[in-house]
């Protein structure tokens, strides 16, 4: 019988392994190639892009998807 270390352990390791199957794939991105945010469609700023090369959405939309994860759906 597992006890709630174990159940822990096991939901942890489900769970990291569920956020590596599903990170994005960077290795080749031209960071350049999008300027774009993909929420709204305003150019990403350069500052932003530099700072991130993966950034995919700027700062407002990010906000907004953090709220969203932290408040719920």
């Amino acid at each position: 019988m597992a006890d709630n270390a174990d159940i822990a352990a096991d939901l942890m390791e489900r769970r990291m392994q569920a956020a590596l199957a599903n990170r994005p794939v960077w290795i080749g991105l031209d960071p350049a190639a999008n300027p774009e945010c993909e929420d709204c469609g305003h150019e990403i700023p350069q500052a932003r892009r530099d700072a991130l090369p993966w950034v995919a959405t700027c700062i407002e939309c990010q906000s907004i998807r953090e709220q969203r994860g932290r408040y719920g759906r």
